[in-house]
């Protein structure tokens, strides 16, 4: 889970059938994600990560790709 760490039984996994290389997508997805969610962030921002955890495909829109990277560009810089 890209926000915290769960110990659950392989039988209640929802298998996507993803690709080998999506699969590194969405482990690069929450890797971001991970990186820049805290408890410190306004609500908004909370929430919209945690949408962007919770999507069932393998990529970000253009919109949520450029929401994240100003996210990223804004805490790296605090």
């Amino acid at each position: 889970m890209w926000d915290g760490e769960y110990t659950i039984g392989l039988k209640h996994l929802k298998d996507f059938n993803y690709l080998p290389a999506e699969c590194y997508q969405m482990q690069s997805l929450s890797d971001r994600i991970s990186r820049v969610y805290s408890r410190g962030l306004e609500e908004s921002v909370q929430k919209f990560l945690e949408m962007l955890g919770r999507l069932n495909r393998a990529y970000l829109t253009t919109v949520e790709e450029k929401v994240l990277s100003l996210l990223e560009l804004e805490l790296e810089t605090k």
